[in-house]
C-alpha cells in the first residue's frame, strides 16, 4: 500500500492572494501581517479549506506564519539550508509530496530532484489570484497519477 502524499501549503500569495500589491518589509509590519488583525485576511476563500481537505493527501503548513493557523503540522523553514526547500524535503522523508507556493523556482525544482527520493509536484501559484480551482484540479490529478510513479519531480 502506498502511503498518503503530503501537501505542503504556503499562506502568503497562495491561500492569501496579494492581487499584485507590494508588501511592507519592516519587522513590525511583518509581525502585524501574521496576526488576526491583518487587513488582507478577508481575501482568503474559506471554501478552500474543505476542498484541500478533500484531496487524497495530508495537509502540512509550509509558511513563516506562526500564530492562529488551524491545527495541522507545521514545517518551520526559518534557519534551514535552502530555506523552505530543504525543510520540506527533510519533512517528507521520501514520501511523495505536493508543494503549493507562489515562490517556487527552477532552483527549488533542481534541489528537490537531487535530494528527494520520492516523487514531488512543485506547483507555483499565481500570487495575484491565490489558489484557484484550476490549481486544485492539477493537484488532484497529480495525486491520482503519482501513486504508481517513483523518483521524479513534476512542475506546473
Amino acid at each position: 500500500m502506498v502511503s498518503r502524499a503530503l501537501l505542503f501549503l504556503d499562506v502568503d500569495g497562495t491561500l492569501l492572494p496579494n492581487y499584485g500589491e507590494k508588501l511592507d518589509a519592516t519587522l513590525v509590519d511583518w509581525q502585524e501581517w501574521q496576526t488576526h488583525r491583518n487587513p488582507r485576511l478577508p481575501r482568503i476563500d474559506r471554501s478552500l479549506g474543505q476542498r484541500l481537505q478533500g484531496l487524497a493527501c495530508d495537509l502540512v503548513w509550509a509558511t513563516a506564519w506562526m500564530h492562529d493557523l488551524p491545527e495541522a503540522p507545521l514545517v518551520d523553514p526559518i534557519g534551514t539550508v535552502g530555506w523552505k526547500t530543504a525543510a520540506l524535503v527533510a519533512a517528507a522523508e521520501g514520501r511523495r509530496f505536493v508543494w503549493l507556493d507562489d515562490e517556487i523556482s527552477d532552483i527549488d525544482r533542481a534541489w528537490v530532484s537531487t535530494h528527494h527520493e520520492g516523487v514531488a509536484l512543485l506547483h507555483c501559484v499565481d500570487s495575484r489570484s491565490g489558489l484557484t480551482e484550476a490549481d486544485l484540479t492539477t493537484v488532484g490529478e497529480w495525486l491520482d497519477f503519482s501513486e504508481s510513479e517513483t523518483g521524479q519531480v513534476s512542475e506546473s
